[in-house]
């Protein structure tokens, strides 16, 4: 056998014979977790909070990883390290060999023979040594422990009824006194001890416990034993002789009639081989099988119960329990109990009438077979309680489209959406050979039903019935949003009428939570935007949103933030249109709009706090407040696509002013992290919205930010076109920092030209206006890039004192972005004098500072002073590496001035080694970018490639 693993005394990990070294007790307890949830994904979250629970230290997902990265080290030293894997999800552990899982088997299984099983019992209990998970501190380690003590308990307990029954009482003495000792409020241990000593000649003794066990019932718990108990002291007075062991012969049992009333296993199933393993593997076990409407529960279940049925030689049973049927009630657990009955072969008459006595029956039943059950379209946990078996070697399956998490000592299996393969396997099954001829449409199909099986089974018998349509028609019909649930639901049992019984059995809250979220322009949700959507407390948003995810009609791709499947998504919609006003439609939205607004307001100050003139003024009740500034950013990345989807939505549907505001507030954020794609869209969305509203100064803000976004592109020509008219706009209404915007624009333009007297002007006339209107920030950017014109015309000194004010300036102000621009404007400075290390440490500190603030964008340029740097001081691995670092950046962010500048840097290095064809192939990149930008530097790199000829 390959590797063994061993919770139940301290925790080991053995390779053939030898225990395993090099795990330190904190490897130690996340290996235990989890190997005590074997092949289960977990999250990074969920084994800190079982290490550390409420209060984990800054460290703990760090220590994860290294505990796991180290797990893995000493399982490779075995040749095991396949057994840990990392999902998307998280990590899992698939041990060939675990005692926990050994021990259950062992217990749970059923013999004829009493010998047998009390041997088997006794090989289950030797696999105990000591305490389990002995050396382990963990917040997990003494419930989990207290479970596996029970589970031995009660494995020791049939093992005793097993030895009592073949007359071996004086045996078991000894070892019963033990367990009673350890666990003297026990009562069954108590009662078999009592009950050893009586058939041993020992009734003082035996009276002796039964006095003992009471005394001590009483005064910790302030119980009186049950009746059982009681039942069997009063025995042991009377010397009642059916107390006395009953003779070896049994009487002769009736044949059990193996029972099957599975339904049709679908032959075209297709895929789920990770679902199957896991059902196959979990043995005798009750396992939850949840998902969305349409995810296939009911299929897998089926086809796995269908698979196992000769592991369960007693029978398979099935019983739709109808929660989510189409025009039926809930089967309740009484009636439930009796199919289930009936189906085991319990005669009518024998079946009681109230609920209690029908699940003791049930669970008498099976407490000696081997069956698999099906329960098929719970509702929730308490739909199913009295339907388990106690302690037996079934198998219960069971479905529902709710997680039923409350549900003690199940295993959870939570279904997705298929995977490409088995996707295509399945549409193929049905389709036909259609299927195989066009593989491309195949996979727009299966992307226009979201890999929902449901839908993917419908449109490939739509196809098979008609043999006139190739895949690519039905793609294109799917295509149509207006149309494709119609597609997808032929009859009444389709998606939509799928959904519509999920939506039908949510409460009233969450079911208006599900319709507002249908009209959320973005594609996932928050539980503050939720809570502003429904106007309702975040706490109670949170809790909604919990609710529709254990209900499945909403999935969560990360912590807190939930979407939808994207036919539900067109559900939501439809059904918010159909059930919701267009009053309070509008209304939802405008909330949460004020919601994106305030929130991404308060963002932006905290992170550009000197952008404050161009910020809207909104109502309090819209801001949200942030801790910091890492704060603020992380809820700008996370909510980036939602504002840039609720700008377009209030663009195009009658909030022209939210979309100004939104535009003008995120252009910071979105040009400090080269976002440069989204910048365009929202602001152009903005200039469209402003001009049809007639709004003169939000036309101009979004011209000014569409142009100082052409000008990062290197769209020159665009970004003067759009300069010129929002400087007439700002002069006719009177708005200089605006003009003063305008001029800073063209300034730079003229100096990615080397338009330099132009530059000047422009330049000029933004310090004027700057120090017209007291804004320090304007000046200190107008003084900089004065510096650059000086620098670039050899006007070194000139170009040092704007630069020195300009940073001034900044770090006067707290400016932390502008100082980092100047620090690497001042190293390109030095450079030009010489003053190489100078150059060097400027650049140094401009790109920490960049780092620090995380604005990755930024950092491409002080990369390429970098760079040029070490070239002048004859280092080129350090200026490859530089350049090299800068070209990935700005080729990922689409910064083609700088991914021009590292091309060029990167070929003057190449050349400089000898390195000829490296040199002409970056020089000609360089010439291509440079000449498409439309820069004299095409010009120079021109005469360097000659150079190379």
């Amino acid at each position: 056998m390959g590797v063994r693993f061993a919770l139940l005394g301290a925790v080991q990990v053995v390779a053939d014979g030898r225990e395993l070294t090099g795990l330190a007790p904190r490897h130690r307890a996340v290996l235990a977790y989890l190997l005590l949830h074997a092949r289960t994904v977990l999250t990074v979250e969920q084994l800190i909070d079982a290490l550390w629970g409420p209060t984990p230290p800054d460290t703990a997902r760090a220590q994860i990883q290294a505990a796991v990265t180290t797990i893995r080290r000493v399982l490779r030293g075995a040749g095991a390290a396949q057994r840990l894997a990392t999902r998307a999800g998280g990590y899992t552990i698939d041990p060939e060999w675990l005692d926990v899982e050994e021990f259950a088997r062992q217990a749970a299984q059923r013999d004829d023979d009493p010998d047998a099983a009390a041997r088997r019992l006794r090989d289950a209990l030797a696999l105990w040594r000591g305490q389990p998970l002995a050396d382990l501190h963990a917040d997990y380690v003494e419930s989990a422990r207290n479970r596996l003590e029970q589970r031995r308990l009660a494995a020791f307990e049939s093992l005793a009824e097993v030895e009592l029954s073949l007359g071996r009482h004086e045996d078991l003495i000894d070892e019963l006194s033990a367990y009673v000792t350890a666990h003297p409020l026990r009562e069954r241990l108590s009662g078999r001890l009592m009950l050893a000593l009586h058939r041993a000649g020992r009734q003082a003794e035996a009276l002796s416990v039964a006095r003992t066990f009471r005394e001590r019932l009483v005064e910790q718990q302030g119980l009186d034993p049950g009746r059982a108990f009681a039942a069997l002291e009063q025995s042991i007075l009377r010397d009642d002789p059916d107390l006395r062991v009953q003779p070896a012969d049994e009487p002769v049992r009736e044949p059990r009639r193996r029972a099957n009333y599975l339904p049709y296993d679908i032959p075209d199933f297709a895929g789920r081989a990770g679902e199957l393993e896991r059902i196959a593997g979990s043995g005798p076990a009750i396992m939850t099988i949840d998902g969305m409407a349409g995810i296939g529960k009911t299929a897998l279940a089926i086809h796995a119960a269908h698979r196992l049925a000769d592991r369960y030689p007693d029978g398979q049973l099935f019983v739709d329990l109808r929660a989510h049927t189409a025009g039926q009630q809930p089967l309740d657990a009484a009636a439930a109990l009796e199919t289930l009955s009936r189906q085991l072969g319990v005669p009518a008459e024998r079946i009681p009438a109230s609920l209690t006595a029908r699940a003791a029956l049930w669970r008498a039943e099976l407490a000696t077979r081997q069956v698999v059950i099906v329960l098929d379209n719970a509702a929730d946990t308490d739909h199913v309680r009295h339907l388990l078996p106690g302690a037996s070697g079934s198998l219960v399956l069971i479905t529902s489209r709710r997680r039923l998490v409350d549900l003690d000592g199940a295993h959870a299996l939570s279904m997705d959406v298929l995977p490409l393969r088995d996707g295509t396997a399945l549409f193929a099954s049905i389709a036909g050979e259609r299927a195989a001829a066009e593989p491309g449409a195949v996979l727009d199909v299966l992307q226009l039903c979201g890999f929902l099986p449901l839908a993917v089974r419908i449109a490939a018998a739509r196809l098979h019935h008609r043999p006139r349509w190739s895949v690519a028609y039905l793609a294109g019909r799917l295509r149509d949003e207006r149309r494709r649930l119609a597609e997808l639901s032929t009859s009444d049992r389709g998606v939509a009428a799928a959904f519509t019984l999920s939506y039908e059995h949510l409460d009233p809250a969450a079911r208006r939570m599900f319709r507002l979220l249908g009209t959320h322009p973005g594609r996932d949700v928050a539980a503050p935007a939720a809570a502003a959507l429904a106007d309702v407390p975040v706490a109670d948003a949170d809790a909604l949103l919990e609710d529709l995810l254990d209900a499945h009609v909403l999935t969560q791709h990360e912590p807190g933030r939930y979407t939808f499947h994207d036919l539900l998504r067109e559900h939501a919609h439809g059904t918010a249109a159909a059930e919701e006003s267009d009053e309070a439609r509008h209304a939802a939205l405008t909330r949460l709009l004020d919601h994106y607004r305030g929130t991404a307001v308060a963002a932006i100050g905290h992170v550009y706090p000197f952008g404050g003139r161009r910020r809207p003024a909104v109502p309090a009740a819209e801001s949200v407040p942030f801790l910091d500034a890492a704060e603020a950013i992380a809820w700008l990345d996370a909510e980036r696509a939602n504002l840039a989807a609720a700008t377009s939505h209030a663009a195009n549907n009658g909030w022209p002013v939210h979309a100004a505001h939104l535009a003008t507030t995120l252009h910071p954020y979105l040009d400090g992290h080269a976002r440069h794609a989204d910048a365009i869209t929202l602001h152009t969305k903005a200039l469209e919205a402003a001009r049809r509203r007639g709004d003169q100064a939000a036309e101009a803000l979004a011209l000014l930010d569409l142009a100082w976004t052409y000008w990062r592109q290197g769209r020159y020509e665009e970004a003067s076109g759009a300069c010129v008219p929002a400087m007439e706009l700002c002069r006719e209404i009177g708005d200089p920092l605006g003009e003063s915007r305008a001029h800073n624009t063209l300034g730079n333009v003229c100096l990615r030209r080397h338009a330099y007297e132009r530059a000047e002007r422009h330049l000029t006339r933004t310090l004027e206006l700057s120090r017209e209107i007291g804004n320090p920030v304007g000046e200190a950017y107008a003084l900089a890039n004065l510096g650059i014109s000086h620098e670039r015309q050899g006007r070194l000194e000139e170009a040092l004192g704007h630069h020195r004010r300009a940073l001034e300036l900044h770090r006067r102000l707290g400016s932390r972005n502008g100082e980092a621009r100047v620090l690497d404007l001042l190293g390109q400075v030095h450079r030009r004098r010489g003053e190489h290390e100078r150059a060097r440490d400027h650049h140094r500190q401009a790109l920490e500072l960049y780092r620090e603030l995380g604005t990755r964008g930024e950092e491409v340029a002080p990369l390429n002073g970098l760079g040029e740097v070490a070239r002048c001081l004859d280092d080129p691995d350090e200026a490859v590496a530089r350049h090299g670092a800068a070209l990935a950046i700005a080729r990922e962010l689409g910064d083609r001035p700088e991914e021009a500048r590292a091309h060029e840097g990167l070929a003057r290095v190449h050349g400089d080694g000898g390195r000829i064809d490296a040199a002409r192939d970056h020089a000609k990149r360089a010439l291509d970018l440079y000449a498409e930008l439309g820069v004299p530097e095409a010009d120079q790199i021109e005469m360097f490639l000659a150079e190379l000829e």
